[in-house]
């Protein structure tokens, strides 16, 4: 059964509760999806290390339930005051 973008943004929120998610269905098809994902979770984690983060996130249904997704990962912007 495919995924939909509410269930990707909850799994990822579950496991990084800071994160801003924003995922779009990339094929209107609920198997290839594109996502950013930004987290205090991956700062000083090469990026390699917050794609496996997001992956493990997402409980085993990346290549199954979920076919494809570009992922995009960064950390949250500094603020200065």
């Amino acid at each position: 059964m495919p995924m939909d973008e509410n269930e990707i943004t909850r799994l990822i929120k579950k496991n990084l509760p800071d994160a801003e998610v924003s995922v779009r269905d990339l094929a209107s098809d609920g198997v290839h999806y594109a996502a950013t994902v930004v987290s205090e979770a991956f700062r000083g984690k090469s990026r390699v290390q917050q794609h496996q983060l997001v992956y493990e996130a997402l409980e085993g249904n990346m290549g199954g339930a979920l076919h494809a997704l570009a992922l995009q990962t960064s950390v949250p912007d500094s603020k200065k005051d």
